[in-house]
């Protein structure tokens, strides 16, 4: 063997060896992460528990999920969810059907219909609306939806669960618009060639084919939406009412799970009972957008899987 060769060889070795030693240190800082993000989450979770021992010990979960009555300053004091939960499920209803019709019809152009400059332009715009900071949202809910409501509907009021929900809607709308697109991205394009040659024209076709195909990610995308708009702490805040009522329709003032930490937080004595009734106020909802969420990923894992994407 020449001494060319030899330092051929020799130099494929090391960068064989520097290749495998990246790759090492790359699959260990993935496998790093993936650890880092589990215990940041028992971290919270744990967190959350323990200042919330008081509420659980001397209250009780069962008592506070069932209690009808927040009067956390009162000589009597109840600390009953009820109102709260009530409130959370209008809005996140209003929400979720203002959002879910526009977010499918928004990502079934995009991914079916849409072309080139139009599509890309769709993709920015639904990119900038998550980018918007929740308050902004909130100012333009004030100064335009808010008479709307009140002066359209005759209400009292315009700050009601109605308006919360629309806005919250149109804030969930890049997460259902942007899921929802990439499952129908997902479905093969071989089911749209089959259901042409079927004949079927090219909205049959998405009604028939791509929309069932893709149903489940869809649905995954409706449940991400969901767990986003229970969680909206700002716009809830500003445009709800924050009445601790038990509402039987969505057109009067409500008070939020979300919205009433942030309103109430603030004024509490640190260690209080009253602090920890807020904290397993947050443990409720940290376990409930945690489940819709985790149910939300296992449907998009099944879908991947289903159509080997």
């Amino acid at each position: 063997m020449s001494i060319g060769s030899l330092i051929d060889s020799r130099d494929r070795s090391g960068r064989a060896a520097i290749r495998r030693t990246a790759e090492a240190v790359a699959s260990g800082l993935i496998h790093a992460s993936g650890w880092a993000a589990i215990l940041i989450l028992a971290a919270i979770a744990s967190f959350l528990l323990l200042n919330a021992s008081r509420a659980l010990g001397e209250v009780g979960l069962l008592t506070m999920l069932t209690g009808d009555s927040w009067y956390p300053t009162s000589d009597n004091e109840q600390f009953g969810f009820v109102p709260m939960m009530a409130g959370t499920a209008w809005v996140t209803i209003v929400a979720l059907l203002t959002a879910v019709p526009l977010g499918v019809a928004s990502a079934v152009y995009i991914s079916e219909f849409a072309t080139g400059r139009v599509k890309e332009i769709s993709k920015s715009i639904i990119e900038f609306m998550a980018a918007i900071p929740s308050v902004v949202y909130g100012l333009l809910g004030i100064a335009l939806l808010v008479p709307a409501v009140k002066d359209i509907l005759g209400l009292d009021t315009g700050l009601t669960a109605f308006t919360a929900g629309v806005v919250v809607g149109i804030m969930v709308l890049p997460t259902i618009v942007s899921i929802s697109e990439d499952a129908l991205h997902a479905v093969p394009d071989a089911l749209r060639q089959g259901s042409a040659a079927l004949g079927n024209t090219r909205w049959q076709t998405v009604l028939k084919v791509v929309l069932p195909a893709a149903s489940s990610g869809i649905f995954a995308a409706t449940m991400l939406g969901m767990g986003r708009a229970i969680g909206e702490t700002m716009v809830v805040l500003m445009l709800a009412g924050n009445a601790g009522i038990i509402p039987g329709d969505p057109f009067v003032s409500v008070r939020t799970m979300p919205g009433t930490i942030a309103a109430e937080m603030g004024e509490v004595v640190r260690g209080g009972l009253h602090y920890s009734i807020l904290f397993a106020t947050g443990l409720v909802l940290f376990a409930v957008t945690f489940a819709i969420n985790l149910a939300a990923d296992l449907v998009l894992e099944r879908q991947r899987k289903r159509w080997g994407r």
